[in-house]
């Protein structure tokens, strides 16, 4: 008499699969169809205080948003950088960046950082920012930046490098976070690259945008060249163990000045 098998059974024991499996192609193919509908919802956009400044509700689901920060966890395929209060990541290409405030002025030089390639887990973001409009086909971003932010960690009034063309994108995940814009006295002053962010001229107007996460900020017009944006260094109202990570998109011109 044949005695029972005591193999121990796992999960495929009881899951067999149905018919043929589906080829690589046929999964990319499906996954893409998925997108293309998703890109063809109607995301909620609210417009702000601030000229040219738009937000877009629930851009990504929570699955997407998931897999994007499994992605960026994954030391495999990802590297923070520690140097900095708040942990960082670059992707894109050659990157300048400014020393802190702490540096020691004698020996604070711009650092050349060379950043991996606009990973391919991320396309399928891109090309729906590209299918929302958000992006034109042809200007599709090239630069990311990611920022975690825990605790009462923030980041100073600014405007992005000048290098960088319309519009400057930014995606929030796993919390929400006011982002408060302050008015310039005039356009093209107060970037990150100038060094001098915090003595631009400022008319006093400020307005605080609250931005959900999985939204989507756009800046243009306005928004990008004549108002600096910061998040306020604040434990208030964030509970314990708050967490926001971002995503900046950007796309380089050649010609503009920094």
């Amino acid at each position: 008499m044949e005695q029972p098998s005591k193999k121990r059974k796992v999960i495929d024991d009881f899951f067999k699969p149905i018919g043929k499996r589906p080829s690589r192609d046929q999964v990319l193919r499906d996954s893409q169809h998925r997108h293309e509908e998703k890109s063809k919802q109607a995301f909620t956009v609210q417009q702000t205080p601030v000229p040219g400044l738009a937000l877009l509700f629930n851009f990504i689901e929570r699955v997407e948003e998931r897999s994007i920060l499994s992605f960026l966890d994954d030391p495999s395929k990802c590297t923070w950088r520690t140097d900095l209060s708040r942990r960082t990541m670059h992707f894109g290409g050659t990157y300048c960046l400014m020393p802190t405030k702490s540096d020691i002025p004698t020996n604070a030089k711009p650092e050349i950082l060379q950043a991996p390639p606009m990973p391919g887990e991320l396309e399928w973001l891109i090309q729906r920012m590209v299918d929302a409009h958000v992006f034109p086909d042809h200007q599709r971003p090239q630069y990311c930046i990611v920022n975690e932010y825990t605790g009462n960690l923030g980041i100073s009034a600014h405007t992005e490098n000048f290098q960088f063309a319309e519009p400057v994108v930014g995606l929030s995940l796993l919390s929400a976070c006011p982002i408060r814009f302050r008015e310039l006295a005039g356009p093209f002053d107060g970037s990150v690259r100038s060094g001098k962010a915090g003595k631009a001229n400022k008319t006093g107007r400020k307005a605080d945008v609250d931005m959900p996460e999985r939204s989507l900020l756009v800046m243009r017009g306005e928004s990008r060249w004549k108002w600096q944006h910061e998040i306020v260094r604040s434990a208030k109202a964030r509970g314990l163990g708050w967490k926001r990570v971002s995503l900046t998109f950007r796309y380089k011109l050649k010609g503009l000045k920094s």
